[in-house]
């Protein structure tokens, strides 16, 4: 029997009527039907999903595999049922309420074999609004890393794997994980990949919100949350490389995912399950070295993160109350050091140190702002300077709420412009 060059991974529970766009733009790869096979596991839809998926595989007899099975409560099982069938050289999973361009397969399995990867990541876009990090797609390149990119923002499953490293490192989704149980995979086969490619000429997978916000990840709790970080942070421990591999991974995590528990719907959560949120954060950030990364964090994100640390859930609930009634803090300068002026600043009963809340340090007479890395020169040649890797980071690595944020504090934002400087396309947060 031929081996294909890839096969389609798809989980599918309660997705119509999106299922049909992700099935149509399957049929049409430009890669055909001879050089790809598509696994699809029912998860136990209830909306007619399941009789679609079988009118598909008669239409197109040798291209689907429809499997069918009680609903397991997550894409995990579904998905390692899905992968354990893969036969492709490469695999590639596939959100059944998403769907790819016609020429995105046979561009991967192209790309993947010139530059013998083992991960390559197609550039993504978001349907009805998704937000879709964009770091990472700054530009076409044969390999990156976590130093070198915002590779650590990208560790959902949307993505071409070599079937070879599945298999010979046993990787599989955790099924007891309800959500993120993609980013603990895809981070081991980041890490123990030889080599790990972005392709960026071309919208290859449409990620899709649905209007039900009917997504996994806009249903889970706080507390599956809680767990999928952990068990991010719990491969992070064991494979990165200490430095900055490690802390990229970090930053990631302690700077997004942990405090969007910790805003404004922390406050519509019974006071039990806010002591419990608290609790699993404290564990976090003792467990996996989230203070060696604040440096990297907002300041209102490393606050929250501490304020729970500490068991201070009415300090927390004081923090959000208190910026949505007046939005950013000022700003308090002592000497050189610019801080933010929230209430629990220098506040005697909570005793937090000033450097959690520190926004930058302005720089002695005659010196300039170090920054951790400096912009490229822009090319000699005519035509738009290439982003480089600061303006990647700064664009992708940090959420444009973020980068809203931090940019109406002065000393923050002349950073900003001067790191983004080269830039020629006018995009700056």
């Amino acid at each position: 029997m031929t081996v294909p060059d890839v096969t389609v991974v798809i989980a599918v529970y309660n997705t119509m009527p999106y299922l049909t766009a992700c099935l149509d733009s399957l049929v049409a790869q430009t890669i055909g039907p001879a050089r790809m096979e598509v696994v699809a596991v029912d998860d136990g839809s209830t909306d007619g999903g399941g009789a679609v998926l079988d009118a598909y595989a008669a239409r197109h007899p040798g291209l689907f595999t429809v499997l069918h099975q009680a609903n397991s409560g997550g894409p995990a099982a579904p998905t390692n049922r899905g992968l354990a069938l893969a036969r492709g050289r490469y695999v590639l999973f596939l959100g059944a309420d998403d769907w790819l361009g016609a020429e995105a397969l046979a561009r991967m399995v192209a790309a993947a074999d010139t530059w013998e990867s083992d991960v390559l990541i197609p550039k993504q876009i978001g349907v009805n609004g998704r937000l879709v990090p964009q770091g990472i797609f700054g530009a076409t390149a044969a390999s990156v890393g976590f130093e070198d990119s915002a590779l650590a923002w990208a560790l959902a499953d949307t993505k071409l794997f070599r079937l070879d490293l599945i298999r010979r490192h046993n990787l599989s989704r955790n099924e007891g994980l309800k959500v993120y149980s993609d980013q603990p995979f895809t981070l081991a086969a980041c890490l123990r990949a030889r080599r790990i490619s972005v392709l960026a000429d071309y919208d290859y997978y449409h990620l899709v919100l649905r209007a039900d916000l009917g997504n996994v990840t806009q249903r889970a709790g706080a507390l599956d949350r809680l767990r999928g970080v952990a068990a991010v942070q719990w491969v992070a421990a064991e494979l990165a490389a200490e430095g900055g591999q490690l802390d990229a991974i970090r930053a990631r995590h302690f700077g997004w995912e942990v405090p969007q528990l910790l805003q404004a719907d922390f406050l519509l959560h019974p006071e039990a399950l806010q002591d419990e949120i608290c609790a699993g954060v404290a564990a976090l950030v003792g467990q996996f070295g989230a203070r060696e990364v604040y440096e990297r964090l907002a300041v209102a994100d490393r606050l929250r993160l501490e304020l729970a640390a500490a068991g201070r859930p009415d300090a927390l609930r004081d923090l959000i109350r208190y910026e949505a009634a007046h939005g950013d803090p000022p700003m308090v300068v002592d000497g050189r050091r610019h801080y933010a002026g929230y209430p629990a600043f220098r506040d005697a009963a909570l005793a937090l140190p000033d450097d959690l809340f520190l926004l930058a340090e302005a720089p002695a007479p005659g010196e300039a702002f170090e920054t951790s890395a400096a912009p490229a020169e822009p090319p000699a040649a005519a035509g738009p300077a290439p982003v480089t890797l600061v303006q990647q980071v700064w664009r992708g690595a940090v959420p444009v709420q973020v980068r809203r944020r931090l940019h109406r504090y002065p000393a923050w934002r002349r950073l900003a412009d001067a790191v983004l400087a080269t830039t020629s396309n006018g995009e700056r947060r």
